[in-house]
């Protein structure tokens, strides 16, 4: 074997460690731990680089999600679906795929509404708000970070109520008597910025899905909450219907 292919050879052991770890990961559940690049460089002979590689490539493949300062774990990739009969809720949204959602407030508090949600909301700017900030989880890998603006006169004690209930939807729906339905939404694909980055817990800016919307009383009309997601895009699709799709053609 000649200097060149021993170069190829050795150049190409990382894909061939990545396709024996992603036979392996096929029977472990979404959230387990995987190898990190020490053991790794232990188990198949290979220097760090190559470790990384192998890594990198799962990554490629969406297989495996790295979460800074936690290590590399099992992935599994949903359909994040937004359609104008579904719930703007990411708790059922999250759970009709077939995961587990789970969300964690990271601050809820009163301040005057800024010119841009208050237009969404049809309010004077400086009307009293709850700004709300939560992150989300998908089979307890954290996945999303969102605001969300929702008029104090809806919910007077949303921190209280969120006490009770993790889904937001749910709150409104039970305490605020309202009937929440997504009436707009925006979904692009961007790169954060880096205080998001940080709350997503990614290792690099990479690009996200932004999904903004505003949710209306399905029975009065009237806006009750508006929201922007960044959700990151290897722990799930945003896949928006409009119309009636495959149902109107049977």
């Amino acid at each position: 074997m000649d200097a060149a292919t021993t170069v190829t050879t050795r150049g190409r052991r990382y894909l061939d460690i990545a396709e024996q770890l992603a036979s392996e990961l096929a029977g472990l559940p979404p959230g387990a731990r995987v190898a990190g690049e020490h053991d790794i460089t232990l188990r198949f002979g290979v220097g760090r680089a190559a470790a990384r590689a192998a890594l990198q490539e799962l990554e490629r493949r969406l297989l495996v999600r790295r979460i800074q300062g936690a290590g590399t774990f099992v992935n599994r990739r949903i359909d994040y679906v937004i359609s104008h009969d579904r719930r703007p809720s990411w708790h059922e949204t999250v759970s009709a795929a077939g995961a587990r959602p789970r969300t964690v407030v990271r601050g809820v508090d009163v301040v005057a509404l800024p010119p841009e949600p208050a237009e969404l909301l049809d309010l004077p700017p400086g009307t009293p708000a709850h700004r709300l900030r939560r992150q989300s989880y998908i089979d307890d890998l954290l996945a999303a970070a969102t605001h969300e603006w929702i008029p104090v006169a809806i919910v007077p004690e949303l921190g209280a109520a969120l006490h009770a209930a993790e889904s937001v939807d749910l709150v409104l729906r039970q305490v605020g008597r309202v009937c929440p339905v997504r009436s707009w939404s925006r979904v692009s694909l961007d790169v954060p910025p880096p205080d998001v980055v940080a709350g997503l817990q990614m290792e690099s800016a990479a690009p996200v899905w932004l999904v903004e919307s505003l949710s209306r009383d399905g029975d009065a009309g009237s806006p009750v909450m508006c929201s922007s997601s960044w959700m990151r895009a290897d722990a799930l699709r945003v896949v928006v219907e409009l119309g009636e799709g495959r149902r109107g053609a049977e």
